[in-house]
């Protein structure tokens, strides 16, 4: 005898018609593609800016985009990841990886991020077909009409991220800044766990290499920094 709950999981997700314009932009397998791409155009360095570039990950789970580097190895992704999702972590991590290298007050997400996260579930849940399903970022403590261009804190790499229920599958649009192209693989990183976070809640897809959870990102990498000098 099946339960209400074996019911709702085996229930079809509801999901608003639509027309997602992404199949226009460029398309990469994975964060790691997609992270040599932003090498690629942010080559010429020094202070050379990419604006408005748009790219679609196809595989956006956890594993696959963890992109590790000279800067950012795994331990140090995990750490900044854990602390980004408000997730608890130790002193002992904190000294191996914490490093102004890695990102200031402009990476660091954590203020009110379980309530944010706790709001896009109850949202989706409630509501599947919502466009209120959202995470902004900056101005945890304060309102926006308080934005200051010096204040680090304030202004924050990754802006916001748009979740919503599309095709089956729980689906994110992220709009992005950074200061350097290297602090993508930190980023992408931690916006790959919130998904996965998110959609195990929902019990929604999480979806495969081919058919995975696209994050449509609008990213703007100011300059490339050579991570061997």
């Amino acid at each position: 005898m099946s339960t209400p709950e074996a019911a709702a999981a085996a229930a079809p997700v509801k999901c608003a018609p639509s027309k997602n314009l992404n199949v226009g932009f460029p398309h990469f397998d994975t964060a790691r593609e997609l992270y040599a791409h932003l090498r690629e155009i942010t080559k010429p360095g020094g202070e050379y800016v990419v604006r408005n570039f748009v790219g679609v990950i196809e595989d956006i789970s956890p594993e696959a985009s963890l992109v590790e580097t000279e800067l950012f190895p795994r331990g140090a992704l995990e750490y900044y990841t854990k602390k980004n999702m408000g997730w608890e972590y130790t002193e002992e991590e904190c000294k191996q990886w914490q490093l102004s290298e890695r990102g200031g007050a402009q990476g660091d997400y954590r203020e009110g991020m379980q309530k944010k996260i706790a709001n896009v579930i109850d949202c989706l849940r409630t509501e599947p077909l919502s466009k209120r399903a959202v995470i902004p970022i900056p101005f945890n403590s304060a309102g926006s009409a308080t934005v200051d261009w010096t204040d680090q804190g304030q202004n924050k790499c990754c802006r916001e991220l748009h979740l919503y229920l599309e095709d089956g599958k729980l689906k994110c649009t992220g709009i992005v800044r950074m200061q350097n192209a290297n602090i993508f693989v930190k980023n992408i990183h931690f916006f790959a766990t919130l998904i996965d976070h998110v959609a195990k809640e929902l019990k929604v897809p999480s979806g495969s290499t081919l058919t995975g959870l696209p994050i449509f990102a609008m990213i703007v990498p100011q300059r490339a920094v050579d991570e061997d000098k």
